[in-house]
């Protein structure tokens, strides 16, 4: 019998869409996976999370958070879950008055890292 490793997008999205219709979880099951690779030291951009949402959060995943006696035993399942866990993050830019750059850190959910967009320093001289 073939088993996939991994839940398939559409069953990552169907078990975010569970959560309360006002939850982070469940705004990001309608929000597409941009980031397939893995997120340590990337530049990401915050997803806006409502369609009013005008600022701009820019972080840098650097550590993830360790996993739960729950969330480790969640792991031996198969099909894995897509996305789990957190990562400590550094903001690198932001004109969010609460996540200020210098210092600031963020445990974020992998699940909406992966839904932000990937961004690139661009050196001017």
């Amino acid at each position: 019998m073939f088993m996939n490793l991994f839940e398939a997008p559409e069953a990552e999205a169907a078990r975010l869409a569970q959560s309360p219709v006002s939850s982070i979880n469940h705004t990001l099951s309608t929000l597409p996976v941009n980031i397939d690779s893995y997120l340590q030291d990337l530049i990401i951009q915050m997803p806006r999370m409502h369609p009013d949402d005008t600022y701009t959060v820019i972080v840098v995943p650097f550590e993830p958070v360790k996993l739960s006696a729950e969330e480790i035993a969640d792991r031996d399942e198969l099909p894995r879950k897509r996305h789990t866990g957190w990562w400590t993050c550094l903001v690198v830019a932001s004109d969010h008055p609460s996540y200020p750059v210098g210092g600031h850190r963020l445990s974020v959910p992998a699940a909406q890292l992966v839904r932000g967009t990937q961004r690139t320093l661009a050196l001017t001289v």
